[in-house]
């Protein structure tokens, strides 16, 4: 008998190894793909010119995975490898703590979670079980880690001067690529507006207030109620102009949208999704809401997944960029791919050529595809991080 429990106790550890080994690839590979569509070929032209550009991401989830960011990894988009072959001079990772089961673009509610059984299969620290707030906290320490055993080729960003200093090691060799932390959804503040100085204090310095669900500080676009900003929130959206927070309005309800932009006194970013005249998804952004970011000075991130673009190709991700520019100017143009994002897409970050290529097809010029590919994003951090003097209290 006692032979048998031993048996039966070793084949449960067994099997519980395998789970957590095991279980986050599985789930990843599932989730992150590559459709494995052809690409079309790129040109000397275009190779040319994407050595030279000064390419920002506005946002990708890779914090969410158990793998080293500074190995190459076989599955999802992205990781430092990646994104040195892609040429990123600065890529913004968000920190994604809570997703609804059954999530859809339509109603969602905050009643369910998917990414708690993601934690425990990743073996997170307890802190982050039940505390979204930790969750946030642990990305930033992931992020910082990861950062120091890279002998430099990793590099945060969280002010201008870790920026400038960014930009200019990058005018040598080897190339070194940035990361600023970004935050899918506020919620993570547990509705304790203090908590928003600890995540700045952790280096978070952009942040969307809703992901898919309504929470305590405004409707989401997913959500059920789909409301406006909440008092909460329009106390939040002043601290982050003022402490030198970018406000994200990526997942927001159009009632929050409209509300946010009437009280902006800074550029806001849509971070990643696509545009209603290319892709006609509740998801995307319709030429009102376009035109409203672009009067705040902020930007258009496009994505490149089918929802975002209503394909994978990179001529659509070209297209969609082109209405933005077309409608507001080049000025308000960004990539947002949202990499790593629970998204289908048909190349990952190694080859961002493919949207310069697609670029000059779509007849950009060589200076436009400067301000697409990162120009712009370059611009509007630079003001956006700077803080507010005197800081502005909220109404």
């Amino acid at each position: 008998m006692r032979r048998w429990l031993i048996r039966v106790l070793l084949l449960l550890l067994i099997g519980w190894g395998a789970f957590f080994a095991l279980a986050p690839g599985i789930v990843e590979r599932g989730l992150n793909q590559i459709d494995g569509k052809p690409l079309p070929p790129v040109s000397e032209r275009a190779r040319a010119l994407h050595e030279t550009l000064t390419i920002v991401d506005l946002h990708s989830d890779s914090l969410l995975w158990s793998r080293d960011f500074l190995k190459r990894a076989g599955r999802g988009h992205m990781d430092l490898p990646r994104l040195q072959d892609g040429h990123v001079a600065l890529q913004v990772l968000a920190s994604t703590t809570k997703s609804p089961k059954g999530q859809n673009y339509d109603a969602n509610s905050g009643d369910t979670d998917n990414i708690t059984m993601l934690v425990f299969a990743q073996l997170q620290p307890p802190r982050t079980w039940n505390s979204l707030f930790q969750r946030a906290l642990y990305h930033s320490e992931k992020l910082h880690r990861a950062s120091a055993a890279s002998n430099g080729a990793l590099r945060t960003v969280a002010d201008t001067a870790e920026l400038d200093a960014l930009l200019a090691a990058r005018r040598g060799k080897p190339l070194v690529t940035g990361a600023m932390l970004s935050i899918e959804g506020l919620h993570v503040l547990e509705g304790d507006i203090a908590n928003l100085d600890k995540l700045y204090g952790a280096g978070f310095r952009m942040a969307g207030l809703t992901h898919f669900f309504d929470n305590d500080l405004a409707g989401s676009m997913h959500g059920i109620k789909k409301g406006g900003l909440t008092p909460l929130g329009r106390q939040v959206v002043t601290r982050m102009e003022a402490k030198g927070m970018i406000v994200d309005i990526a997942h927001l309800s159009p009632a929050g949208v409209t509300e946010l932009l009437k009280m902006a006194r800074r550029p806001v970013v849509s971070s990643h999704g696509g545009v209603q005249a290319t892709c006609k998804v509740n998801r995307n952004l319709s030429d009102d809401q376009i035109r409203g970011v672009a009067a705040t000075g902020g930007l258009i991130g496009i994505g490149y997944w089918d929802a975002a673009v209503c394909d994978t190709s990179p001529a659509s991700i070209a297209k969609a960029m082109k209405h933005v520019r077309d409608l507001v100017g080049i000025n308000h143009v960004a990539l947002g791919s949202d990499y790593d994002g629970a998204t289908t897409v048909r190349f990952d970050t190694s080859h961002l050529v493919q949207v310069t290529q697609a670029l000059i097809d779509a007849g950009f010029t060589d200076d436009e595809i400067r301000a697409a590919m990162g120009g712009n994003a370059i611009r509007v951090l630079s003001a956006g991080l700077v803080p507010l003097t005197p800081p502005v209290e909220a109404p």
